[in-house]
């Protein structure tokens, strides 16, 4: 595949064929939406706001300690488009913001946010929250395992809003159930739906949703807008 415009239209070479395919997309599709269930997912933990609720209904008046965001520190693994909307919303907060992607990141975003381009070793050791936001492929298949968690602080919380397989999920189970981090919130999984059997339902620190962090109806009917537009505009350039 290679790109042939900063617009999102790719042409696709397919075997034995001589022709070219173009492919599109729609870029920032649901990067809002995400980036919104990133930073839910940070204040939630931060609040303890569900856990407090719990308390509260269950009879208890205790007030643990909370942070703000200001207070903590968040890294971005994989900061594209939606990397780029969760970077922004952090940095509202007051958050220092490191970043880690294997291609450079822009000098001029970095610049805007104060964005820190740091190893991922650097990023795991030093953030209170981890947000993962990269797409799966050879690269970023486990890119999370037990070495990785390990680096991770024993308060900080993973949130994978990407794709379940990034994570090694054994090794992430494995984690929360000895304390090794303090928390996880998946809303993508290696097997999806998530097995009844699995042990992440069992875990009061983990957070669960079923591939919800795109919901948008307005990103929705702007992506269905755009795939009609861009099988429109295929069909028009076939026909040149």
């Amino acid at each position: 595949i290679r790109d042939t415009s900063v617009t999102g239209v790719h042409t696709c070479a397919v075997p034995f064929c001589r022709q070219w395919i173009p492919v599109y997309r729609t870029r920032y599709a649901f990067s809002e939406p995400v980036a919104d269930s990133v930073l839910g997912y940070m204040l939630t933990f931060a609040r303890k706001q569900s856990w407090l609720d719990q308390d509260i209904r269950q009879g208890r008046w205790e007030k643990p300690q909370l942070m703000a965001l200001g207070e903590c520190v968040l890294g971005v693994v994989g900061v594209g488009d939606c990397g780029k909307a969760v970077v922004r919303r952090a940095v509202s907060f007051g958050m220092r913001v490191l970043g880690n992607d294997i291609v450079k990141l822009p000098d001029d975003f970095v610049t805007a946010t104060g964005l820190e381009d740091v190893s991922l070793e650097k990023l795991l050791t030093a953030a209170d929250f981890v947000s993962l936001n990269k797409d799966l492929n050879p690269t970023s298949y486990h890119l999370i395992g037990k070495e990785q968690l390990e680096l991770m602080k024993a308060v900080a919380h993973l949130i994978n809003t990407s794709r379940g397989p990034v994570v090694e999920e054994p090794a992430l189970i494995q984690a929360l159930q000895q304390g090794r981090i303090a928390g996880a919130a998946l809303d993508v999984f290696e097997e999806e739906p998530l097995p009844a059997d699995s042990p992440l339902r069992a875990l009061d620190n983990c957070l669960l949703a079923p591939h919800t962090a795109n919901s948008s109806p307005k990103a929705w009917d702007r992506v269905h807008e755009n795939t009609v537009r861009n099988l429109l505009d295929g069909l028009y350039k076939a026909g040149k």
